[in-house]
């Protein structure tokens, strides 16, 4: 298949719920039309919430090289070599705020903060569990948040045990720390991010980093922390069984994650 035949250079794909199904896996169907295009000369790049640890099994799975859209738009890093090409951190008055506020989050709201390219909690519970083995992380144990460097958390995580904590979560976050995006990556996961850390952001300064037009760029997603990024690309795709909010906005629907989602937008660029 010639370069050609492309009607883009790149396609950039979340991973959970969009090219990763419920059972953690790859879809069979996904993978193959990814490795179709990527034998015709196009590029993948990978933009998730996850970590680099979290990350990775996926990356090595598809054989890339590319830098990959890590911590929601906070990283760009090149896991191939684990250098960091773009990096944002949450602000120290920001950072101290969300320790204080720890302390005063609903009950059944959990904090994990990442810092270093690891995780790490105070608390111990079924729903942290769960995360920790959705992601396939290991979740560092510290006795206080002080424990941390003031000055380089990547991002925190809300991991709430039922999704009508969100919403107060939220309000809490909001009200008492400013210089933060606050994103809902799942039902019951709220991210605190720097100040601009977007996954939309994030493409952006890595193709003009890589002299590529965001119109040669097809982005995939199903959450609405993909909205950016959908948004950003030239060709937006939204998952069939993702949130309204992103089909809403994407310029084509595609087939649901189990189904094949990410092989549709294949068929669409590379037929």
């Amino acid at each position: 298949m010639s370069a050609a035949e492309r009607t883009v250079d790149w396609i950039v794909t979340d991973l959970d719920g969009t090219l990763v199904g419920r059972d953690l896996r790859i879809v069979e169907p996904s993978l193959a039309a990814l490795r179709r295009f990527i034998a015709s000369g196009g590029t993948v790049v990978i933009a998730t919430g996850r970590s680099e640890e979290a990350a990775l099994p996926y990356y090595r799975t598809l054989g890339l090289t590319t830098p990959a859209i890590l911590y929601n738009g906070a990283r760009v890093v090149d896991l191939s070599t684990g250098a960091v090409l773009h990096r944002r951190c949450l602000g120290v008055a920001a950072w101290a705020k969300l320790t204080l506020l720890f302390a005063e989050l609903p009950a059944g709201v959990w904090p994990v903060a990442f810092t270093k390219g690891h995780a790490h909690t105070a608390g111990s519970s079924p729903a942290l569990r769960e995360y920790a083995r959705r992601d396939g992380i290991e979740l560092g144990r510290i006795g206080s948040w002080g424990d941390l460097p003031f000055d380089d958390i990547v991002k925190v995580m809300l991991i709430c045990d039922r999704p009508e904590l969100m919403d107060p979560t939220e309000e809490a976050v909001s009200a008492a720390v400013s210089g933060v995006t606050l994103v809902r990556s799942e039902s019951t996961y709220l991210e605190v991010l720097p100040a601009g850390a977007t996954k939309g952001t994030a493409l952006r300064e890595l193709a003009a980093a890589q002299g590529v037009a965001l119109s040669a760029i097809a982005a995939i997603g199903d959450n609405p922390n993909d909205l950016d990024m959908i948004q950003a690309a030239g060709l937006g795709a939204a998952v069939g069984d993702g949130a309204g909010t992103v089909r809403a906005a994407a310029d084509v629907v595609v087939g649901p994650c189990a189904e094949g989602a990410v092989a549709d937008l294949v068929a669409r660029v590379l037929p």
